[in-house]
């Protein structure tokens, strides 16, 4: 079984270590390196890019949200997540933007930062309902779907009925399967929904799905 390769990036030394003991109690986890900072974070993914960064926001030379940024745009496949202390809504999305696949808090049990891992690694979604609550708070406000979708120009056309309760489902962090159980379709039906969604909102992954879902509130 392949492992999964992680890089850890934090300021503090008792921290990276404090991770990297807990994560490699993990049979399918690989610790690739782990990083100081920000640029040490960017250099190591030039050089051998992991499958997974865990990504702390404020460090010195560069912060996880500029780093973030700087790793997705030049290694899509990398996957990073935002772990931090700060639970503030302009960190979280300003991090969910420069391309972070969730933000997480360090006070999350280490059972969960696993399972978070192989849930972002697996393409799925994961978020503390901390952060959820968050987004959708700030959310409140903004102009529903329905008059959204009249003047925003991000959408190509209208999405179908079936198209929002997947995107509403995703929301809710479910994989294709269990949609396509939930919604009594083959998970391949999903699969094409899914990239139709993509294609009508002019994103490319299940995060980015989410925000706008909140957004425009259908969850």
């Amino acid at each position: 079984m392949s492992k999964i390769n992680i890089l850890i990036t934090d300021d503090q030394t008792l921290m990276r270590e404090g991770l990297r003991t807990i994560l490699e109690l993990e049979s399918d986890f690989l610790i690739a390196g782990m990083a100081a900072n920000g640029q040490e974070a960017v250099e190591f993914c030039q050089e051998n890019p992991p499958d997974v960064v865990l990504m702390d926001v404020r460090m010195p030379k560069m912060d996880g949200v500029e780093a973030t940024r700087r790793i997705t745009s030049a290694h899509p496949s990398v996957k990073i997540i935002i772990l931090t202390t700060f639970l503030e809504d302009e960190l979280i999305v300003q991090g969910l933007k420069a391309g972070a696949k969730t933000y997480l808090l360090k006070d999350l049990p280490s059972e969960k930062l696993a399972e978070s891992i192989r849930a972002i690694y697996r393409g799925d979604i994961f978020m503390q309902p901390e952060i959820a609550s968050r987004l959708i708070d700030r959310a409140a406000g903004q102009q529903p779907y329905e008059e959204a979708k009249e003047n925003d120009t991000a959408l190509v056309e209208p999405l179908t009925r079936r198209e929002l309760d997947i995107l509403a489902l995703m929301a809710e962090g479910l994989s294709n399967n269990i949609i396509a159980s939930r919604l009594h379709l083959s998970e391949g039906t999903v699969k094409n929904h899914i990239s139709s969604i993509y294609g009508k909102l002019g994103i490319s992954d299940r995060t980015q799905a989410v925000l706008f879902a909140l957004k425009h509130r259908l969850i």
